[in-house]
């Protein structure tokens, strides 16, 4: 596979932060660096830096830090513009004390690393996908919240004083104490100044817990709406709610981002890593790659499993083999990767484990 310095004449390395963007721009032949710029990052400072890549001629790409961060917009920027962008992951810092770092630097740091892979990322853009991650992160966050303010509600009854615990005898789950709970009149109450305060600090709880459960409600009918729109055909396989299907799309992007469905297995950490030796031939756990795919990835290899007749057969007949359920758990889930990017990239084609 050719490297970048292969196919393009300059790289121009940029290191995002919030209010401005250094860039550097280096010669792919020589490595030499011809420039260092740094602009503001807002639309005039994108300009300024699109002006200064003009001023040297040549096939250029852009290797930007951050792209889906801090350099989000500059890349929605260059991406308009029909420039080349390919994102880094922020390196390894040096040690203060015995290397220098500055954003120059930096910047010109991420160019020549830039030219030494043979593999490059490109970054994840597209308005669907920003919307479904806008969504999908709110979601998250009110689910989070509602789950740790249902396990505060559980708490402070255990220990509450007696004349609140005992409301809730016999109500064991979180559903029917958090019914109890929002019904409390606190007011009706003796003048005991902790029941009163118990009381109220749960009823507020459990609206808490209601209110967000109502927000990621909304947000979930909002992610089928732009998946449904987006993609509906994900919808219709095995498995697959709109949430894993969110997950898969802001992953995925659009066509054309993963070479191939071996790459679309390793984003997921879904792919096998080799660990043979001598006369042994084995495989162990993938722990890299997107860890919110790879949790959808094994989220539909369990219902499938528990669900779904075909992944069934399979699976027994992968048990009488002698597979243990967590490998044949990360078989369900390469060929979950495998199906899906078929299913997004516009070869097309799903078969049957």
């Amino acid at each position: 596979m050719s490297m970048l310095a292969e196919v393009v004449e300059l790289v121009i390395g940029v290191d995002t932060h919030t209010d401005t963007h250094t860039a550097a721009v280096v010669v792919a032949a020589t490595g030499a660096l011809v420039e260092t710029v740094t602009v503001s990052a807002d639309p005039e400072g994108y300009q300024s830096l699109l002006a200064v890549a003009e001023r040297h001629r040549g096939l250029r790409a852009f290797a930007v830090e951050g792209a889906g961060g801090y350099g989000a917009g500059l890349t929605r920027h260059l991406a308009a513009a029909g420039e080349v962008v390919v994102e880094l992951d922020r390196p390894a810092r040096p040690a203060r004390r015995g290397g220098r770092r500055s954003d120059p630097l930096d910047a010109e740091r991420a160019a020549r690393d830039a030219l030494a892979r043979t593999r490059l990322a490109a970054p994840k853009t597209g308005p669907q996908r920003g919307a479904l991650q806008a969504l999908l992160t709110a979601r998250r966050s009110a689910v989070d919240a509602a789950t740790d303010a249902g396990r505060q509600l559980r708490a402070l009854v255990v220990t509450a004083p007696e004349a609140v615990r005992a409301r809730f005898r016999g109500h064991r789950s979180t559903r029917a104490q958090l019914a109890i709970a929002a019904g409390l009149r606190p007011t009706t109450c003796s003048g005991d100044v902790e029941v009163v305060t118990t009381l109220t600090v749960l009823r507020g709880l459990a609206r808490r817990v209601r209110a967000l459960e109502a927000e990621a409600t909304d947000h979930e009918k909002a992610i089928r709406t732009v998946v449904a729109a987006w993609h509906p055909n994900l919808l219709e396989l095995p498995g697959i709610g709109p949430i894993n299907a969110a997950v898969v799309l802001t992953a995925w992007s659009y066509p054309g981002r993963c070479r191939d469905e071996a790459a679309f297995a390793m984003l997921a950490g879904a792919a096998p890593i080799p660990a043979s030796s001598g006369r042994t031939v084995r495989y162990r756990l993938n722990r890299s790659g997107n860890r919110q795919l790879n949790r959808a990835l094994h989220s539909i290899a369990l219902s499938r499993q528990r669900y779904h007749q075909p992944t069934r057969d399979y699976t027994n007949r992968r048990r009488s083999q002698g597979k243990t359920d967590r490998e044949i758990r990360r078989c369900l889930k390469r060929y979950i990767a495998r199906q899906l990017y078929r299913q997004l990239e516009p070869l097309g084609g799903v078969d049957e484990p």
